[in-house]
């Protein structure tokens, strides 16, 4: 046999279960074939990596040692392969639906609507990244997108979702005591903890300047998500994208302070496949993602 050639599955799957059964009769009734079938598969098998792989042992066989060896990489082969079937399923799944967004929108915004959407639609299986770089909508990886600008993309309908804004935010606890205080002493009560890009964006940087300015700094953070639950722990008082302390605010544990700038921030714009999207589910969910936003759609 050439180095490089690999007998069949067919031929392999009846060797691994002739193997692991020690006898042709039970392994072909596994693979609902007959005995003969088996034992011309081992033949071949066995002609064709030029070994012998069993020996007969009274009614039954056992593997000799390139048997054991070859039975080892055969199955551990094959787990692998029904291994990546069994995931493979899973994009199978007709009520799959597969959403790509921001973790930090999907952390405040989609995920505390998703059990409104899921009631809708019994059958719905969410499968929801945050990999920003899956970029294009093309009805087999991405069925949806939401994202900071349109994919421009031939095919696609896309329009403005999501208009976010910077909010100051604090714990409860904190925004509470805090307004029993006047404001040009709030720093003199509270430390200021802060998003790294925050602190230089073109959107936030003068808010640090000016209002922010008498606040000392706590703690920088480079993930948005920290510096949230950072906020709730009451280390501090923030600025954060309204869209992602929506969650936080409609629980009771988080409050925007009063009087504070809001700043404008990302317009979230919402792409998916104009015409036939790949299922109804996915139509659904388009349309259900859509009358969720607060844009009003462009017309034409």
């Amino acid at each position: 046999m050439s180095e490089h050639r690999i007998p069949s599955l067919k031929l392999l799957m009846g060797f691994e279960a002739a193997a692991r059964h020690k006898n042709f009769s039970r392994a072909a009734n596994e693979l609902h074939v007959s005995q003969s079938a088996i034992s011309h598969q081992i033949q071949l098998l066995e002609e064709q990596i030029n070994q012998p792989l069993f020996r007969r042992v009274g009614r039954g066989v056992e593997l000799n040692v390139a048997g054991e060896v070859l039975q080892r990489s055969v199955q551990r082969s094959l787990a692998i392969l029904r291994s990546g079937l069994g995931r493979i399923a899973t994009y199978l799944d007709p009520g799959l639906v597969v959403v790509v967004c921001p973790s930090t929108l999907l952390h405040g915004w989609l995920q505390p609507r998703i059990q409104e959407l899921e009631a809708q639609l019994p059958e719905l299986c969410l499968m929801l990244s945050g990999d920003e770089t899956a970029c294009f909508v093309d009805e087999v990886d991405v069925d949806i997108t939401i994202s900071d600008r349109p994919i421009l993309q031939a095919g696609l309908l896309e329009f403005p979702l999501l208009q976010d804004e910077w909010v100051i935010v604090g714990n409860t606890k904190v925004v509470t005591r805090l307004a029993a205080i006047p404001r040009d002493q709030h720093h003199l009560h509270i430390d200021l903890i802060c998003l790294e890009e925050s602190l230089t964006g073109d959107a936030t940087a003068q808010l640090f300047l000016e209002s922010l300015a008498l606040f000392r700094k706590r703690a920088i953070y480079d993930d948005p998500r920290l510096l949230l639950d950072a906020t709730l722990r009451g280390r501090g008082i923030t600025c954060l994208p309204l869209l992602l302390i929506e969650g936080s605010l409609a629980s009771g544990e988080a409050m925007i302070l009063p009087d504070y700038p809001r700043l404008p921030g990302t317009t979230w714009w919402l792409s998916g496949v104009a015409e036939n999207p790949r299922s109804t589910t996915v139509a659904h969910v388009f349309n259900w993602l859509k009358s969720q936003g607060n844009c009003v759609p462009e017309e034409g």
